[in-house]
């Protein structure tokens, strides 16, 4: 895993989007086709801002999935990962092969098809965010390292659900959906490149947990040290718990 921090989160999202563009328009000269999962959250609205923004992807030659989705949301409910993906990513740029989970189905049926999707050749990108409590797409501490479903169905922690209120998808807590549909660790980690974006002071103690540790599956999100190509793009904030040692690493 390569770790880059920069002295700001605009920066970071500028240089995680670069990296992603590059990875997509490999992938398109390489094979045809790219093939991406996208994450959603705050910390991917400014990333994919600029991805959408950034220059020669051939856009109908990239095939969408995405990392999860809570369970009994509408996708035209505000707090909805297939709108955030629809109106952010898949609308601006112009995506057409697109597979997004569906909240409102029966959540096995979602999971089986999602599955059978993602199954038929390699993901070429992950996109990926580290939750407060360590999480991993929605693989809430401790996290199945082990299984061999695409797709799991799993309960929100309460740290989870509250960091959604503190970021402004939900009016409190008890609006929060208690389940969720989540890519597993083992598929994220199937992806040929994934790209982790971290940023701002509450991810400090994430970053930390995850990063500056041995991989548990305490730290969701440290399965990512693992990987071969895994980036994961800080910003100074997010880094503060990391040893000097990690922090004084070279920007690239």
């Amino acid at each position: 895993m390569e770790q880059r921090i920069f002295e700001h989160a605009t920066l970071a999202a500028l240089a995680a989007a670069e990296h992603a563009a590059s990875a997509i328009r490999r992938a398109i000269a390489e094979r045809g086709l790219a093939r991406v999962v996208a994450a959603t959250g705050a910390s991917q609205i400014h990333f994919l801002a600029h991805l959408v923004a950034a220059p020669n992807i051939d856009w109908p030659r990239v095939e969408l999935f995405h990392l999860d989705e809570y369970i009994g949301l509408g996708a035209d409910h505000p707090a909805s990962f297939a709108r955030f993906i629809r109106e952010r990513l898949t609308a601006p740029a112009g995506i057409e092969r697109i597979h997004l989970l569906n909240g409102n189905a029966d959540p096995l049926t979602v999971c089986a098809s999602a599955a059978d999707a993602l199954s038929k050749a390699p993901i070429d990108i992950t996109f990926a965010g580290v939750g407060e409590n360590g999480h991993l797409a929605f693989n809430e501490p401790p996290a199945d390292f082990a299984t061999s479903q695409a797709f799991l169905i799993v309960a929100l922690a309460e740290r989870t659900r509250l960091q959604q209120v503190k970021e402004g998808w939900f009016p409190d807590i008890d609006a929060v959906p208690v389940r969720a549909i989540t890519m597993s660790i083992p598929q994220i980690l199937k992806s040929r490149e994934v790209l982790c974006i971290a940023t701002g002071a509450r991810k400090a103690q994430a970053v930390e947990l995850c990063f500056a540790r041995p991989v548990s599956r305490l730290g969701p999100a440290s399965a990512l040290q693992n990987h071969s190509h895994a980036t994961l793009f800080l910003d100074r904030e997010a880094a503060a718990l990391l040893p000097p040692a990690l922090q004084a690493l070279p920007q690239k």
